[in-house]
């Protein structure tokens, strides 16, 4: 009973913050931070291919009941597209919300959630499924799709359940509340792909809405996901999360109007335009 007052007071809170959240030409203080802090958006290209998508599980012994995943394993082929370097920054998205009059984050201005141009290049959270599509059109570009993000997450490895192996390692992983939120996006090593934060930091807005079940009738190439859905798909790991949530296979969703401390995202793009 103390957990659901505890939420409810939070959501109380929150929906009363929205109301006095400053429009990006509000914010005050975003020209004592020299230009050269600030890092601009950079996209990876990544080349087209097969992979192995989800969980891949040891068979069932003998009289064993087969375990059900919302990830089995299965086959999956990609056109080649591009995707951000990094996740998306505070200062990226603060640019989008003085260009378009839209109302900075939930968490603008919280420095515990390093929400704010102090921390120009940490990822924004507080961003809703709604608000990182609305950045990404601004930018050209859309979320990647659920496959593309986990093709893009493995790097190049296969069978691993981590961008950059089998090991979890906090040298490797802002995860796990060890550095108590989030960092500069591409403090940590970048995976075969050369993408960073793939695994921890903050998850990651996709896409594609969220079916327990998808993979099991997903189509074999380029899979966009359902048609409909209750919620959105979010991957990767984040600063906050155990262990157990930095995988490359491990999915989870949200309601497409929900924000979140740990929840960002990342841009996407096609390389040829779809129908040519």
């Amino acid at each position: 009973m103390k957990k659901v007052w505890m939420v409810f007071l939070l959501i109380i809170v929150l929906f009363l913050f929205n109301f006095n959240r400053p429009a990006a030409g509000e914010e005050q203080g975003a020209e004592k931070h020299p230009a050269t802090a600030f890092l601009e958006p950079q996209s990876v290209f990544i080349p087209d291919g097969k992979f192995v998508m989800g969980k891949e599980l040891p068979p069932a012994k003998e009289g064993e009941k087969k375990k059900y995943v919302n990830n089995p394993a299965h086959n999956v082929e990609l056109d080649s597209f591009y995707i951000d370097k990094y996740e998306v920054t505070n200062y990226q998205y603060f640019l989008f919300c003085r260009a378009t009059g839209k109302k900075l984050p939930v968490f603008w201005g919280m420095n515990e959630f390093h929400c704010c141009l102090d921390f120009p290049n940490h990822p924004v959270v507080g961003v809703s499924y709604i608000d990182a599509v609305a950045y990404a059109k601004w930018r050209g570009m859309r979320l990647p799709t659920e496959a593309e993000w986990e093709y893009a997450s493995r790097g190049g490895l296969s069978g691993k359940k981590y961008p950059n192996g089998d090991e979890l390692d906090d040298k490797l992983v802002n995860y796990g509340q060890h550095l108590r939120g989030t960092t500069a996006v591409g403090s940590f090593p970048a995976n075969g792909f050369g993408l960073h934060d793939m695994a921890g930091n903050v998850r990651e807005w996709v896409l594609d809405y969220y079916q327990t079940n998808y993979y099991l009738n997903s189509p074999g190439k380029n899979p966009q996901g359902p048609d409909i859905g209750r919620f959105r798909v979010i991957r990767g790991g984040s600063w906050f999360a155990g262990p157990g949530c930095v995988t490359v296979y491990r999915r989870n969703a949200l309601a497409a109007n929900w924000v979140d401390f740990a929840v960002g995202f990342r841009c996407a793009k096609d390389v040829k335009p779809k129908g040519k």
